[in-house]
């Protein structure tokens, strides 16, 4: 198993969900407000004056088999507006209860 921690800016909302649904990922955890800014490129995400985009996270346990077609469908969204900013992470699940 595998767990996938999603960052994006709120306007992927919908998207995202769309994608984990398309890729047979049914349970996840959602941060619906998380700040940060990408190490690159693309504008910071703070809720501030300044800088007022909002990022929310979803964190999702899946099947080693449902990573990579998740992982295209998310790279696809990040395409369609790289300035919006999304990003995707894997770690190895050990354990569960």
């Amino acid at each position: 198993m595998k767990a996938i921690m999603i960052s994006f800016d709120q306007a992927h909302y919908d998207d995202v969900l769309a994608a984990l649904n398309a890729s047979l990922a049914r349970g996840f955890t959602m941060m619906p407000v998380t700040q940060g800014r990408g190490t690159k490129t693309g504008e910071p995400h703070y809720g501030t004056h300044a800088w007022p985009s909002m990022c929310s996270t979803i964190i999702t346990i899946v099947e080693d088999r449902q990573v990579e077609g998740l992982l295209e469908r998310l790279h696809n969204i990040d395409k369609a507006s790289e300035m919006l900013g999304l990003r995707a992470f894997v770690w190895d699940v050990e354990k569960t209860i």
